[in-house]
Protein backbone atom coordinates (compact mmCIF):
# COMPACT_ATOMS: atom_id res chain seq x y z
CA UNK A 1 0.00 0.00 0.00
CA UNK A 2 0.96 3.44 -0.85
CA UNK A 3 3.35 4.78 2.06
CA UNK A 4 4.37 8.49 2.92
CA UNK A 5 6.82 8.92 5.78
CA UNK A 6 8.23 12.38 6.72
CA UNK A 7 11.58 13.53 8.76
CA UNK A 8 13.44 15.84 9.21
CA UNK A 9 11.37 18.31 11.50
CA UNK A 10 12.83 19.53 14.62
CA UNK A 11 13.73 23.14 16.81
CA UNK A 12 15.35 25.88 14.51
CA UNK A 13 15.53 29.82 15.19
CA UNK A 14 14.33 32.26 13.27
CA UNK A 15 15.89 33.22 10.30
CA UNK A 16 17.13 29.55 10.19
CA UNK A 17 16.57 26.46 7.50
CA UNK A 18 15.50 23.21 7.71
CA UNK A 19 14.57 20.15 4.90
CA UNK A 20 12.09 17.98 5.43
CA UNK A 21 11.58 14.85 3.42
CA UNK A 22 9.16 12.62 2.53
CA UNK A 23 9.90 8.90 1.12
CA UNK A 24 7.12 7.78 -1.14
CA UNK A 25 6.43 3.83 -1.41
CA UNK A 26 3.97 1.44 -2.74
CA UNK A 27 3.18 2.61 -6.32
CA UNK A 28 4.54 4.58 -8.95
CA UNK A 29 4.28 8.07 -8.48
CA UNK A 30 5.44 9.32 -11.99
CA UNK A 31 2.30 11.07 -13.11
CA UNK A 32 1.40 12.39 -9.23
CA UNK A 33 1.53 15.35 -7.63
CA UNK A 34 2.89 15.69 -4.37
CA UNK A 35 2.47 18.24 -1.98
CA UNK A 36 3.16 19.57 1.53
CA UNK A 37 0.63 21.20 4.10
CA UNK A 38 0.93 22.50 7.64
CA UNK A 39 -0.97 22.63 10.63
CA UNK A 40 -0.67 24.84 13.67
CA UNK A 41 -2.79 24.18 17.15
CA UNK A 42 -6.16 25.25 16.77
CA UNK A 43 -5.91 26.38 13.02
CA UNK A 44 -6.71 24.10 10.03
CA UNK A 45 -4.42 22.62 7.92
CA UNK A 46 -3.30 24.93 5.21
CA UNK A 47 -1.13 24.55 1.66
CA UNK A 48 2.32 25.44 1.22
CA UNK A 49 3.27 23.89 -1.76
CA UNK A 50 3.40 21.29 -4.11
CA UNK A 51 5.58 19.73 -7.38
CA UNK A 52 4.59 17.41 -10.02
CA UNK A 53 7.20 14.44 -9.42
CA UNK A 54 8.43 15.44 -12.92
CA UNK A 55 9.36 18.69 -11.20
CA UNK A 56 8.02 20.74 -14.45
CA UNK A 57 4.90 21.82 -12.14
CA UNK A 58 5.81 23.57 -9.07
CA UNK A 59 3.37 26.23 -6.70
CA UNK A 60 3.65 27.92 -3.66
CA UNK A 61 1.26 29.59 -0.86
CA UNK A 62 2.48 33.30 -0.87
CA UNK A 63 3.63 33.33 2.56
CA UNK A 64 6.61 30.69 1.88
CA UNK A 65 6.96 31.66 -1.56
CA UNK A 66 10.57 32.42 -2.51
CA UNK A 67 11.60 31.23 1.05
CA UNK A 68 10.31 27.23 0.62
CA UNK A 69 11.72 25.14 -2.48
CA UNK A 70 10.25 21.38 -3.25
CA UNK A 71 12.53 18.55 -5.31
CA UNK A 72 12.09 14.75 -5.99
CA UNK A 73 15.25 12.81 -5.36
CA UNK A 74 13.81 9.94 -7.66
CA UNK A 75 16.66 7.29 -6.85
CA UNK A 76 15.32 7.48 -3.39
CA UNK A 77 11.85 8.38 -4.03
CA UNK A 78 11.39 11.29 -1.85
CA UNK A 79 10.04 14.59 -2.00
CA UNK A 80 12.04 17.18 -0.67
CA UNK A 81 10.40 20.62 1.05
CA UNK A 82 13.71 23.29 1.61
CA UNK A 83 12.87 25.91 4.05
CA UNK A 84 14.71 28.81 4.96
CA UNK A 85 14.28 32.08 6.37
CA UNK A 86 12.20 30.16 8.69
CA UNK A 87 10.01 32.38 10.94
CA UNK A 88 7.88 31.89 14.19
CA UNK A 89 5.02 31.71 12.31
CA UNK A 90 5.59 28.75 10.27
CA UNK A 91 6.14 26.71 13.42
CA UNK A 92 3.71 23.85 12.82
CA UNK A 93 3.35 20.07 11.95
CA UNK A 94 4.22 19.52 7.95
CA UNK A 95 2.64 16.61 6.12
CA UNK A 96 3.42 15.41 2.99
CA UNK A 97 0.35 14.52 0.57
CA UNK A 98 0.00 12.72 -2.81
CA UNK A 99 -2.53 12.97 -5.44
CA UNK A 100 -2.51 10.62 -8.02
CA UNK A 101 -3.16 11.06 -11.68
CA UNK A 102 -2.48 14.58 -13.46
CA UNK A 103 -4.60 17.96 -14.59
CA UNK A 104 -4.82 20.92 -12.36
CA UNK A 105 -2.72 21.67 -9.78
CA UNK A 106 -3.81 20.58 -5.99
CA UNK A 107 -3.97 23.16 -3.48
CA UNK A 108 -6.32 21.81 -0.90
CA UNK A 109 -6.93 18.91 1.42
CA UNK A 110 -9.68 17.23 -0.13
CA UNK A 111 -7.71 17.00 -3.53
CA UNK A 112 -5.15 14.73 -1.66
CA UNK A 113 -5.71 10.86 -1.73
CA UNK A 114 -2.92 9.84 0.32
CA UNK A 115 -1.37 11.68 3.44
CA UNK A 116 2.01 11.27 5.99
CA UNK A 117 1.86 11.43 9.47
CA UNK A 118 3.16 14.81 9.70
CA UNK A 119 6.36 15.68 11.11
CA UNK A 120 6.77 19.05 13.82
CA UNK A 121 8.70 21.92 13.27
CA UNK A 122 9.16 24.52 15.75
CA UNK A 123 10.81 28.41 14.72
CA UNK A 124 11.98 29.87 17.88
CA UNK A 125 14.66 31.33 19.61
Amino acid sequence: QVQLVESGGGLVQPGGSLTLSCAASGRSFDNSYMGWFRQAPGKEREFVGVTSWSGRNTYFADDVKGRFTISIDNAKNTVILQMSNLKPEDTAVYYCAARLGRGFIPTTVRQYDYWGQGTQVTVSS
